[in-house]
């Protein structure tokens, strides 16, 4: 996938690190760290200017996430839901969570790998103003782009080891969420009991 990823970059410049970066927003799996970090790297020897590398990257950033914004909007109530066999009370569950705290989430969640992605879905889900989850998924991506695209640039053709570092990072960010979810949920669970 990598090598693929590269190619892209190489062939077609700014349009190939947008769309690549619009698809990485969608499909989660494949890796923006690589995306970014070989873009800042590449800058010089491939007369790419970094300033644009950013702009383009987070255009595409934005665009994917609105893409799932929409798909969450429209999830609510369609026959989508059931074929991806998803409760009713699931759904009204996320929805409420994400009203309480959405706006911080949107925000800080674009900072971290595959969170950063998923997050658009339950915005869209809550209906959370767009004009607002447009501007906390600019605003994040944008320092994402920047971090790993300076990265990059900075470390030269050793680009893969900011992104191989960051590959394995992720993965401990996402079990420390699902631990830091279980506890949290543990507690109130006990309060409810305690309360009754």
């Amino acid at each position: 996938m990598n090598a693929t990823i590269i190619s892209i970059i190489n062939k077609f410049g700014y349009i190939g690190i947008l769309l690549l970066i619009a698809i990485e927003n969608i499909f989660p799996p494949i890796p923006s760290e690589v995306i970014l970090t070989f873009s800042g790297f590449i800058a010089e020897s491939a007369e790419l200017n970094l300033f644009l590398i950013i702009i383009y990257a987070t255009l595409g950033s934005v665009l994917g996430a609105i893409i799932l914004y929409f798909f969450g909007v429209i999830l609510i109530n369609s026959k989508i839901s059931k074929i991806l066999h998803l409760k009713e009370e699931n759904i009204k569950n996320s929805i409420e969570t994400f009203k309480k705290k959405g706006s911080k989430s949107v925000f800080f969640c674009r900072l971290v790998p595959i969170l950063r992605s998923l997050i658009s879905i339950p915005a869209g889900l809550s209906k959370m103003n767009f004009l607002l989850f447009l501007t906390l998924t600019t605003v994040g991506s944008l320092i994402w782009n920047i971090i790993l695209i300076l990265l990059g640039n900075m470390v030269g053709e050793n680009y893969y080891l900011v992104a191989d570092f960051i590959s394995s990072y992720y993965k401990f960010i996402i079990l420390a969420f699902i631990i830091i979810y279980i506890i949290v949920k543990r507690h109130k669970a006990k309060k409810i009991i305690t309360i009754k």
